[in-house]
């Protein structure tokens, strides 16, 4: 089998590593082609393809997709895996659950996105759903090189890891920069930061300039050891939350668009403290929602998801891709794919 990895976004390159160490395990070919972020973070064994002319000659059976859209002139069955839990951010039918098109196959992530998706497949008639597990977090349960950061960085101490959505309707960032600055200052615990790509320079810089003996701002494609070093998160509506749930650790939320009993949501940054001191004693009755919730969204502890995606895609192609109906014909995105890509042929 060949399979491409298409990556337009940074935080795709940590989406679709995992299915990549999964088609090499089983002898199988992989190649990527980058559109629109910066291939540097490719590694040296990576084999990338430059040109849409090479994407044609390569010929894969499958394209996998961490972003809500793909070339769909590209060769090979399209598969969506994703590029995150659903946040709830906006009405499932403008956000998460919208059909674009372009897809043949969704490899959802569990019952929160299956069943909605199984239902679309059904209606539409011209994509397939199948529920696999989010090849991202396979490393979180796996035994890796992308351990190890507490002792890198040489902290005996709890580490409370910060992240935020870039949504200015959303983010605490502003909000939680003052406190978050006075709480590094009394050095309690070692924060890491971590901001959305997208997110205000201005904001960035701001966190930036707190790095010190008790704050390291990390800027990553790949946020899976900073997931496994920390001991309690802070956020906000980020669907990253959600994978750190999944390691039944607590987090803290502030203004969170649907708080529940699985979060410790906070109005006002003057309750963080306190918040944070109550999550790292692990309250049983936070941490049984906090699993309950994240079962319903990712019930696979096994990091095999990759292996799944790929056995599901293989059955797919054999059995299932020749009988689709055809996708609907937006003349307008596929001229703008092309003008995006400059490819006319």
């Amino acid at each position: 089998m060949r399979y491409l990895l298409f990556v337009s976004k940074l935080y795709g390159y940590a989406i679709v590593r995992p299915v990549q160490a999964a088609i090499r395990a089983r002898g199988d070919e992989v190649a990527w082609f980058i559109h629109g972020v910066s291939s540097e973070h490719l590694r040296d064994d990576e084999r990338q393809l430059h040109t849409v002319e090479e994407v044609m000659n390569y010929q894969p059976d499958a394209v996998f997709v961490a972003s809500n859209w793909v070339p769909y002139f590209f060769p090979g069955a399209k598969v969506q895996l994703f590029h995150g839990f659903n946040a709830e951010k906006r009405d499932e039918h403008v956000g998460h659950f919208r059909i674009r098109g372009d897809f043949d196959l969704y490899c959802t992530q569990g019952p929160s996105t299956t069943v909605k998706f199984q239902q679309l497949a059904r209606k539409f008639g011209y994509f397939h759903a199948e529920e696999t597990g989010w090849p991202k977090v396979d490393p979180l349960f796996q035994n890796d090189r992308q351990t190890g950061l507490r002792e890198q960085l040489g902290i005996d101490k709890p580490i409370v890891l910060y992240t935020s959505t870039f949504s200015r309707r959303l983010t605490a960032a502003p909000r939680l920069h003052p406190t978050i600055a006075q709480l590094a200052k009394e050095g309690r615990w070692h924060w890491l930061v971590n901001l959305h790509p997208k997110m205000d320079p201005l904001i960035v810089d701001n966190y930036k300039a707190l790095e010190g003996e008790n704050l390291d701002f990390i800027d990553t494609d790949n946020i899976i050891p900073l997931l496994k070093a920390a001991d309690v998160m802070v956020s906000d509506t980020s669907s990253v939350v959600f994978e750190f749930m999944l390691q039944d650790k607590p987090v803290v939320t502030c203004r969170h668009r649907n708080p529940g009993l699985h979060l410790l949501n906070i109005q006002e940054a003057n309750e963080l403290e306190n918040a944070i001191d109550t999550a790292l004693t692990h309250p049983s009755q936070l941490m049984s929602e906090a699993r309950k919730y994240a079962d319903w969204l990712h019930p696979y502890r096994d990091g095999r998801s990759s292996e799944r995606v790929l056995d599901i895609t293989e059955t797919f192609l054999a059995n299932d891709y020749g009988k689709l109906k055809r996708k609907p014909l937006n003349l307008r995105k596929r001229i703008s794919v092309r003008k995006k890509l400059k490819y006319w042929r």
